[in-house]
This record gives structure tokens, C-alpha cells and sequence, in this order.
């Protein structure tokens, strides 16, 4: 498409307009998702507690998501007189606009990707890492104390689980040989008996694949992890002075965060667009790659609501003790099994 653009539009001006587009393929159709991802979520903790959940606004409650976005719209954005103005309102466009920066380098398919850069998966820690500062800003900026004490847990959990997360992908870039996001699912072809795609199915990279999947949670301060936002403790934590449309950016740039990190879930250790099995005669195999990734981003999502709907919240303390004493040496004690493992191979003193 690009080529097409500067065909007629010249060199500069047509890769612009190009890439303009494809950025908006790429952002309202997320949007529309996260609306939609938000009535699921609602749904799902409906059903396992055996409620209805949204099913008045639209046929079977589907347009509530609309109707409450357009609510917190017309509502009156309120500045505490005694926070600080600029960074009270800049907290959630940051927030917002990082949850979006991420997806650039995401590959929805084989060639279906904004930005096919040779170090996405550092471009994608990076991102992740940024988020944080719209939740401390939030907190610092509020001038209250709930909101306080919710910016510095934010900022304690992350950096926690940041570090787990960063030793847990060290196997699977040693593994790949490469950074590149679309070159970690091609590693992923056959990567079992020739026939199974995924890292997720190798019994050494598995329980690797538990603590990303669970870490993820904890990044995106999702249940049971909320702890940034819990209601029974900081009334809502970071969010507790914002209202109308800041608040909404909020939970759009959370969301869209936590589908995110389905998509890493997917796209690390399960084969992103690939499906389950590389066997052509399967009535599968024909189905677009596009659909097999959002496939398995729904199923993760699935079970981040699950989780949510059904585990307590933890404590604060047991939250730090799962981030520094099991998961970091965990992590610590696979870089070198899988190091080492991968040595073997190479020196061909292995049979597999």
C-alpha cells in the first residue's frame, strides 16, 4: 500500500498518508474491541456469579459499553483545587496514548505489521515499562493521600514484576535467536516433533509460560493483583480525584493493556498466528492467521476474567514475596536450563 501511495502522491507525502492509515486500521479497531472486551469482561463475572450483567442497553446488553462511554463524555471533567493541573490531566493521556504505542509492532499475520522492527520485543518492554509513569503521575499529581499511596504501590509492583518478565523472556529470545516479534513465531513453527506450534508445548519452556501468563496479570494490575486501585482499601486508588473523559482514558489505556499482554501471551509462547498444530490436511489449517491470533487473545482474556471473577486479592505482602522470591529465582535457575540446554544441543551432545 505504501508503494501505491508514493507512486502518486511522491516519496514523502505518500509514505505519511501510508502509514496514517494503517495506524488507524490499526487504533479504532482497537477501540472498538476494548468497548466490546469491557461488556465480555462484565459478562463473564456476571456468569460465575450467576447474574445477568449488562442486558438492557442494545440487544443483549451489547451497546452498554457505548452508552456508559458516552456518559463519562457529557459528564464534568472536576480538578481538585489543590492538585497539580498539568500533570493531573496529563497522567491519563499518558496513560492512553502508551497502551496505544505498544500495538505498532505487534504482527497480526505473516507480513501484517505496522513497524517489523529487528528489536520489537525490547521496543514492546519498553512500552510496558512507560505505563507506569501515567499511574504515578496520577497519584502524585491528585495531591490526596489514597492516590498517593496507590502511585507508590503501582510503582513497586511493576518495577517487581518487570524483572521477572525480562529474565523470562531471555529463554525464549535465546530459543528464537531474535528479537523480532514475527521471527519468535516462526521459531515457533514445528517447534515440537516438527508438527506442534508453540514454545507453550516444549515441557522446558512451559512453566516459563505460567509465570509470563501470571506476571502479566500482576503488570497490568489485574486481579487478584488490583492492589493500585483497591476499592476496599484506597477508595480507587490513583483514579479516585478523576472523573468524566479522564477517567475514561483510564480504563480504555487498562484495557487496552490488558489486551496486550494477551496478545504476548499468544504471540511468545503459543504460536501467535499459527495454528496449534502445522499439519496442512487439517481442516483448520486453511483459516486466516489474523483469526487464530485473536482466537487465543480471547481465550487469555478469558482466563484473566476468570481469574479476576473467582481468586481474592492478595495481600500486599504476599504480592512482593510472589514477585521476588518465587518468580525471580525461578526464572533465574530456567535462564540457565535452558542456556544450557541450547549449548548442549549445539555442541551435539544431545540425542534430540
Amino acid at each position: 500500500m505504501t508503494a501505491w501511495f508514493q507512486s502518486w502522491m511522491g516519496h514523502g507525502f505518500g509514505w505519511f498518508t501510508a502509514t496514517l492509515i494503517l495506524i488507524l486500521l490499526i487504533a479504532l479497531p482497537l477501540m472498538l474491541t476494548v468497548a466490546m472486551i469491557i461488556y465480555a469482561d462484565r459478562k463473564i463475572w456476571a456468569a460465575m456469579a450467576l447474574r445477568r450483567g449488562p442486558n438492557v442497553v442494545g440487544p443483549f446488553g451489547l451497546l452498554q459499553s457505548f452508552a456508559d462511554g458516552l456518559k463519562v463524555f457529557l459528564k464534568e471533567t472536576i480538578i481538585p483545587t489543590a492538585a497539580n493541573r498539568g500533570l493531573f490531566l496529563i497522567a491519563p493521556i499518558i496513560t492512553f496514548t502508551v497502551a496505544l504505542l505498544a500495538w505498532a509492532v505487534i504482527p497480526f499475520g505473516e507480513g501484517m505489521v505496522l513497524a517489523n522492527i529487528n528489536v520489537g520485543l525490547l521496543y514492546l518492554l519498553a512500552i510496558s515499562s512507560l505505563g507506569v509513569y501515567g499511574i504515578i503521575i496520577a497519584g502524585w499529581a491528585s495531591n490526596s493521600k489514597y492516590p498517593f499511596y496507590s502511585a507508590l504501590r503501582a510503582a513497586a509492583q511493576m518495577v517487581s514484576y518487570e524483572v521477572s518478565i525480562g529474565f523470562v523472556l531471555i529463554p525464549v529470545i535465546m530459543w528464537a535467536g531474535t528479537f523480532n516479534l514475527s521471527g519468535i513465531i516462526a521459531a515457533q513453527q514445528g517447534h515440537i516433533l516438527g508438527v506442534v506450534n508453540g514454545f507453550g508445548f516444549n515441557p522446558l519452556l512451559f512453566p516459563l509460560a505460567v509465570i509470563f501468563l501470571i506476571s502479566s496479570m500482576a503488570e497490568t494490575a489485574r486481579a487478584p493483583f488490583d492492589l493500585t486501585e483497591a476499592e476496599s482499601e484506597l477508595v480507587a486508588g490513583f483514579q479516585t480525584e478523576y472523573s468524566s473523559m479522564a477517567f475514561a482514558l483510564f480504563w480504555l489505556g487498562e484495557y487496552g493493556n490488558v489486551i496486550l499482554m494477551c496478545g504476548m501471551n499468544a504471540l511468545l509462547f503459543w504460536g501467535g498466528w499459527l495454528p496449534p498444530l502445522d499439519v496442512d490436511w487439517l481442516p483448520w489449517f486453511d483459516i486466516p492467521g489474523i483469526i487464530w491470533f485473536f482466537g487465543k487473545i480471547l481465550l487469555f482474556f478469558f482466563i484473566f476474567s476468570w481469574v479476576k471473577a473467582t481468586v481474592p486479592r492478595y495481600r500486599y505482602d504476599q504480592l512482593m514475596r510472589l514477585g521476588w522470591k518465587i518468580f525471580l529465582p525461578i526464572s533465574l535457575i530456567w535462564v540457565f536450563l535452558v542456556s544450557g540446554y541450547l549449548m548442549l544441543q549445539r555442541d551435539g551432545m544431545l540425542p534430540w
